[in-house]
């Protein structure tokens, strides 16, 4: 024999309750079926109730309602004639619960009977009208069988008498018998109900009392998913639980099946297979008594509860005084206040409680009465209650004596901003649970399900500020890249935002990567920095970083506001690293202690890795002694071109053309961006220096670069060609070549013109190629030597794009 259990969804609609009656009719074995009722009646129903106590006539319009719905159904499902004697026996039900309703209404009070007995309606039409559908089906309605006893003011089932009376039938069911779920009476043949999941619970207690091969839960998902996959997208379904994993998940707010369910068939050994009316070839999830770790994976599901609040009671005069949780859990428990988590502290100082934020206000006032003696003594001075919480838990059979579960749990939190106010975990290893804002629930369950690799990639959200050359050629590659890095790497990366100074465009859900440009234009709205931050921060998405790449001042002085709020940045930007070194150290200080990124490379040498080495021999413990570099790709590319049939001026141009230097040339020529460049780079080696440290001689004399437009300084500069190509030439003849680079040596650093025979490492640089000699402790005698080309968008796109990758440290 079977059992099996169809939820609201699944006889939501004609079409559902067809797909219910060919499932059961391609059964081959003894069936018995347990429905609920169609998707919301119930909830309506008591709402009538409710607007019927309160004397208002909208409570007629909705019983009206539930009935016009049930007519339309049992229209679509039979022919005319079959149609027309369903309806009559339904319109004896619905006239017996109008009525009721009536009463309710006249009277202007609802008791707990006559509640449960209009709850009650919702199974009985529901189980008559699919009984009628099914071929050779037999209807028992529940409350005949199912008995409760009322058991410290609730019903609890009186599972003696129930599985007597359901003994007493079994003769009688034949091949497929249909049971109404949720319903049951009392010993004096009054209605009662099951509570929220009763449906569930009917069916169990039937498949326990007729040993059942099987209990199948037919439902609209295609079984038990890693999360709640209306969170979390990536979720997919678990092929196997426990039954301890299945009952921990459904306790912490999985709905696909209540908790009380699994007990009646736990005790029997009966698996449940949770299945998808919707699309039954799917295989589903099984519960039994086997453990099966899921393959590789530390834990099998996330679940959450929301609409939580954490009542803590805390002092001094606490500690060591036996009966204060006794005392707790009893002043809640007057009325009926249930506790969803507990958490102490090992002092004993303060005990903290989760429990329903509907109760939370009753709580506290029944909490303060029961301590007022010590509040009045200041043994106790604080009863609190942190509203707008939510319960995040893992849960898994392979947690058990695995080791390092908490610290990815909680490394995986922190990083993400995501604070935790309590925490509780059994001795049993299969659960940890812990508290958080309502508002990181999202993005804490999302950070949690990539934690442990329960998703097949990991995922960067993107917000990119600045579509300039660099930008766009990122976009490039990010789109070139993207299906490469899911299948190699397992990393999604994925733009959620994109602004320039004239448009910005945010999805939380994502961005379309190759129409992004043209959707930015055509779909977005005015830019405005400040919003899109906040925007940024209000998403709240795992792994988000911003990408600076425009050189702007600006957007530079967001950085911190945006680290501060767990948000990595990368950043091609120069600005911010250059600026004060306060502001440098603070940045990098709220990273590291945020568990954020905030990466730079690009600012030195483009896509030349020359920060990162330096960085590791600083942190290796070694010293850096002196710095010789060629910083700048664009004005290396103009001393190797100049010649006496390319003058200066004409290589200027070029250099601009080709797009090896800023838009304006002279920030290039004034060699305030190498100038930026040692800064950083003295930094980056533990040197505590300013921009206004730094010795610079400009590329070409300052007089000319003071004139005013850019057209007027390009017609000046032809001026000096002449006394450029003059210099060049002696140093032709003395075997030497001009280079433009800088030094730090002793803490001290400047910027200028070098001059280099054929010994020399620079003599050869071609182009617009960098390099960078690093003389420290370990490397005396043979500087190391980093060289490569260090200029132009491509590779600057392909450096912050690396940057990126590193911030999930692929």
């Amino acid at each position: 024999m079977k059992v099996l259990k169809f939820g609201g969804t699944s006889v939501g609609s004609s079409e559902s309750i067809l797909k219910v009656k060919n499932i059961v009719e391609s059964q081959q074995e003894q069936i018995i079926v347990v429905v609920s009722a169609v998707g919301g009646i119930t909830d309506q129903l008591i709402k009538a109730a409710n607007l019927a106590e309160k004397g208002e006539q909208e409570c007629f319009d909705i019983s009206s309602e539930v009935k016009e719905k049930h007519y339309k159904i049992i229209s679509e499902l039979f022919p005319l004639d079959q149609a027309q004697t369903i309806k009559y026996k339904v319109d004896q039900l619905f006239e017996e619960v109008s009525t009721i309703i009536k009463g309710v209404f006249l009277l202007k009070e609802v008791s707990t009977k006559s509640k449960a007995i209009i709850a009650s309606f919702g199974e009985r039409i529901s189980s008559f009208i699919v009984s009628e559908l099914i071929q050779g089906a037999t209807l028992f309605e529940s409350q005949h069988y199912i008995v409760t006893d009322n058991v410290f003011g609730k019903d609890s089932v009186d599972f003696e008498t129930t599985e007597t009376r359901l003994k007493n039938i079994q003769e009688e069911l034949g091949n497929v018998a249909v049971f109404s779920g949720f319903i049951a009476s009392n010993k004096n043949q009054e209605v009662t109900t099951l509570g929220r999941g009763g449906s569930d619970y009917t069916a169990a207690i039937i498949a326990a009392t007729y040993d059942a091969s099987i209990l199948e839960i037919w439902t609209d998902v295609n079984g038990f998913m890693t999360a709640d996959p209306r969170i979390i997208s990536r979720a997919y379904c678990i092929d196997r639980l426990s039954y301890s994993e299945a009952m921990e998940l459904s306790h912490f707010g999985a709905k696909v099946i209540f908790p009380p369910t699994i007990l009646p068939v736990y005790k029997k050994n009966i698996p449940i297979l949770i299945k998808n009316t919707f699309n039954p070839e799917a295989k589903g999830t099984l519960i039994n008594d086997q453990k099966e770790p899921m393959q590789g994976k530390k834990i099998k599901g996330i679940s959450s509860i929301k609409n939580v609040s954490l009542l803590t009671v805390q002092g001094l005069g606490m500690i060591g005084v036996t009966g204060i949780a006794m005392r707790l859990f009893k002043s809640l428990a007057q009325k009926n206040i249930n506790v969803i988590l507990i958490s102490q502290a090992s002092s004993e100082n303060s005990i903290s409680v989760v429990i329903d934020s509907q109760t939370a206000d009753m709580a506290i006032d029944l909490v303060k009465d029961e301590f007022a003696a010590e509040i009045v003594l200041n043994q106790i001075n604080n009863i609190s209650v942190e509203m707008n919480m939510a319960i995040i838990a893992i849960v898994g059979e392979n947690m058990k004596r695995t080791t390092g579960v908490s610290g990815t749990l909680f490394e995986s939190m922190g990083k993400n901003g995501i604070n935790i106010f309590a925490i509780a975990q059994g001795a049993s290893e299969l659960n940890i649970s812990f508290v958080v804002k309502e508002k990181d629930l999202k993005k804490g369950l999302n950070t949690v399900h990539e934690a442990f690799f329960l998703s097949e990639f990991s995922r960067i959200n993107l917000f990119l500020v600045g579509t300039g050359t660099v930008g766009k050629m990122l976009i490039e590659k990010i789109n070139a890249q993207a299906e490469k890095l899911i299948n190699d790497n397992k990393l999604n990366i994925r733009i959620a935002g994109i602004t320039n100074s004239r448009k910005m465009l945010l999805n939380p859900q994502g961005l379309d990567v190759k129409n992004v440009l043209n959707d930015l234009m055509e779909l977005g709205e005015t830019a405005n920095l400040q919003d899109f931050k906040n925007r940024i921060v209000d998403y709240n998405l795992a792994n988000s970083v911003m990408v600076d790449c425009t050189a702007n001042e600006t957007i530079a002085s967001i950085y911190q506001d945006v680290l501060d709020s767990n948000v990595s940045v990368v950043t091609a930007n120069k600005i911010a690293s250059s600026s004060q070194y306060d502001l440098y150290q603070k940045l990098k200080s709220t990273a590291l202690n945020k568990g954020v990124k905030f990466l730079f490379e690009t600012n030195v040498g483009a896509g030349l890795p020359i920060i990162a080495p330096l960085r590791d021999l600083v942190m290796s413990g070694d010293k850096i002694l002196k710095l010789e570099a060629v910083l700048s790709g664009t004005l290396n590319y103009i001393v190797n071109t100049v010649d006496e049939n390319n003058p200066l001026s004409k290589v200027i141009q070029d250099a601009k053309d080709l797009g090896y230097s800023e838009p304006d040339p002279r920030i290039d020529l004034s060699g305030t961006d190498v100038a930026r460049k040692i800064l950083i780079l003295a930094r980056e080696s533990g040197y505590a220096l300013e921009m206004s440290d730094i010795e610079v001689t400009p590329f070409v004399p300052k007089n000319y670069m003071d004139g005013g437009s850019l057209d007027v300084f390009m017609q000046e500069i032809k001026k000096y060609d002449t006394v450029f190509e003059e210099h060049r030439k002696s140093l032709v003849e003395q075997g030497k070549k001009l280079r433009y680079g800088a030094k730090l040596e002793q803490g001290k650093a400047v910027v200028g013109f070098i001059e280099v025979d054929h010994k020399h490492p620079f003599f050869e640089l071609e182009g617009s190629n960098n390099i960078i000699l690093i003389n420290s402790d370990h490397y005396k005698e043979h500087p190391m030597q980093i060289k490569g080309y260090g200029a132009g968008a491509e590779v600057t796109a392909a450096g912050v794009f690396a940057d990126i990758i590193k911030v999930v440290n692929k």
